[in-house]
């Protein structure tokens, strides 16, 4: 048995024709949901990217307890026990911030890997000189400014689409399965930095969607409320529709591959992303900053497995990115820890044909720490705010205090504590810091959605009942998950 894992970053649902978009160009993904089982009621966990790769590696949510970091030294991870089962787990991605000090940890879990360089402000090409950046792009300072700088130097040696780290990124997954056709027992993880910002792909995506523009260049939306003209905002949608293209192309080299092997018959296949992008919705670009609108936390989700041969079939069972890694193990017939809280994908589908008792969940938990708590029974899907605007009280339990790109300064860890054990800590005490936000969830307030009357989520409603129902939803949820008890002061919600 082998099974093949591609991850994408930031690829929107509701830009896939398999999931009712009639304008873009991704005939792969059409192909693709005829081949397997499409799932109609994925859902984001710990946001945003290293995060949710903790979910993806331990099968268990992130965010409640720490923000952007590493693995730690008591997390169980997917990739690693399969190794100890005799199974090759092979990473190859572009996704620049595995190798940064806040996703230092990840890559090394997987017995072999390979990194491809240049993504967005990957510190790669060294230039002293400055680059010709446009100049709206120059115009910011700090971290960003310096993200803007790096990528305009890093595109220079980017001038053919065979230079695309996207690109090289699938020649490299293809060039694993093309070496191990003929073994047993392995599993390849393809993870794509694309189509996250910046959206930069060549020409041919491009003119897979014409239309005169004659404004600034915009391939890059900020964090921000939208401030774009009407024509601006449009030629960026577009962009990420091109990059979403190019996706989509390489999506069919694997499964292509897949066909030239007849791998079909004993390989698993599972698509996915980490969560999507909102290109204007809601009038917001991205994610993060604003409340989780279905365009970012409701995510495509595609499984062939050999097993049973589910293909152009549809699952509307509750699932998460947690159910990768108890899924894959399953599969490998390697056992899944007790500290997973992910359920196979398999029996989700069985759920869906009736062969087990109900829908294998009742609701789903997801945000990202210091912000919202969200939860959805697929029905209403609740945030409840902070009730400070500090959204204090908050800390980060940790063994491994770094941030995405910088280690914890010494200020931050003078007044550090020891914690008493969680649930899944395995015994350990780990360090409490306190933590801060730059989510200003609380000005948002508590909303309440039904995405059944109103899937665009364009009028949050007042219903005390429903509410209440979602409250209990996420108290149970919560304590599941061992939630520090301070979340439940930080949400004013009764432990």
């Amino acid at each position: 048995m082998k099974a093949i894992l591609i991850l994408f970053d930031s690829l929107n649902r509701h830009m896939l024709p398999p999931y009712g978009c009639d304008w873009t160009h991704a005939p792969n993904f059409s192909r693709l949901a005829e081949r397997s089982v499409t799932f109609d009621n994925n859902w984001v966990g710990s946001m945003p990217c290293m995060p949710a790769r903790r979910d993806l590696l331990t099968g268990r949510h992130n965010f409640l307890h720490r923000s952007w970091g590493p693995l730690e030294p008591f997390d169980d991870s997917m990739p690693a026990i399969l190794r100890k089962q005799g199974v090759h787990a092979h990473l190859v991605s572009d996704h620049y911030h595995y190798w940064e000090p806040g996703g230092a940890t990840y890559h090394s879990q997987y017995t072999t890997w390979d990194f491809i360089r240049g993504q967005e402000g990957d510190p790669w090409k060294g230039e002293v000189a400055e680059p010709p950046i446009p100049e709206h792009v120059g115009s910011y300072d700090g971290y960003r400014g310096q993200l803007f700088r790096q990528d305009w130097i890093n595109r220079k040696y980017m001038t053919t689409e065979e230079t695309h780290p996207q690109a090289k990124t699938f020649t490299e997954g293809i060039e694993f399965i093309r070496t191990n056709r003929g073994e047993d027992r392995w599993l390849l993880q393809i993870e794509a930095f694309d189509p996250h910002e910046p959206f930069f792909s060549h020409q041919a995506y491009k003119d897979l969607y014409p239309h005169d523009y004659t404004g600034k260049h915009f391939d890059w939306p900020q964090y921000q409320k939208v401030e774009e003209t009407r024509e601006e905002a449009e030629h960026g949608k577009l962009e990420y529709a091109a990059l979403l293209s190019m996706c989509d192309a390489y999506l069919g080299k694997v499964m292509d591959a897949m066909d030239e092997y007849d791998l079909w018959k004993d390989t698993m296949l599972i698509v996915s992303t980490d969560h999507g992008f909102l290109l204007g919705e809601h009038d917001w670009w991205a994610k993060n900053i604003m409340p989780f609108y279905n365009e970012i936390a409701r995510t495509p989700l595609f499984v062939w497995d050999p097993r049973s041969g589910k293909r152009n079939e549809r699952c509307s069972q509750l699932t998460q990115m947690i159910d990768i890694a108890p899924t894959l193990l399953e599969y490998f017939g390697a056992e899944a820890p007790p500290d997973m809280q992910g359920i196979s994908l398999s029996r989700a589908c069985e759920a869906e044909a009736g062969g087990a008792d109900g829908p294998t969940r009742e609701a789903v938990l997801f945000g990202i720490h210091g912000a919202h708590v969200n939860c959805t029974d697929g029905r209403y899907v609740y945030m409840r705010a902070p009730v400070r605007p500090d959204n204090s009280p908050l800390y980060n339990y940790t063994l491994m205090p770094t941030h995405m790109a910088s280690m914890f300064s010494p200020a931050e860890l003078q007044q550090l504590e020891l914690a008493e054990p969680f649930s899944f800590t395995k015994g350990v005490r780990t360090l409490k810091i306190q933590a801060g936000s730059y989510i200003p969830a609380h000005r948002f307030g508590t909303l309440l959605f039904d995405i059944l009357h109103d899937p665009e989520q364009k009028q949050p409603i007042q219903d005390k009942e429903a509410e209440a129902r979602m409250i209990g939803l996420m108290a149970e949820l919560m304590k599941q998950n061992d939630a520090p008890e301070e979340q439940y002061e930080r949400l004013g919600l009764p432990k």
